[in-house]
């Protein structure tokens, strides 16, 4: 996965920010915070995963879907994949 490795360092910024997120919904609801304050955590958290799925999906999709020395049988292999992602995902 050559996009993964080229964007490193900024998919581990992410996560590492996604990580935080999630400590601070912890620590949230350790302490009783109000629920809206609650909610807008997890919102955040979602929108930073999604930034996230959408950023690497996107590399995925280019490096391979996109690769012009496939054949039809491994393009439709990499359709597969990702079509069983998606359904996965938004579930």
């Amino acid at each position: 996965m050559a996009h993964t490795t080229k964007g490193k360092k900024q998919l581990l910024t992410r996560v590492r920010r996604i990580k935080g997120q999630a400590t601070a919904l912890e620590t949230a609801l350790e302490q009783d915070t109000d629920c809206i304050a609650i909610l807008q955590q997890i919102a955040a958290i979602r929108g930073a995963v999604n930034g996230l799925m959408t950023e690497v999906m996107e590399g995925h999709i280019r490096e391979h879907l996109g690769a012009e020395d496939l054949t039809a049988q491994q393009r439709q292999a990499e359709v597969d994949q990702i079509a069983a992602l998606l359904r996965s995902y938004l579930k």
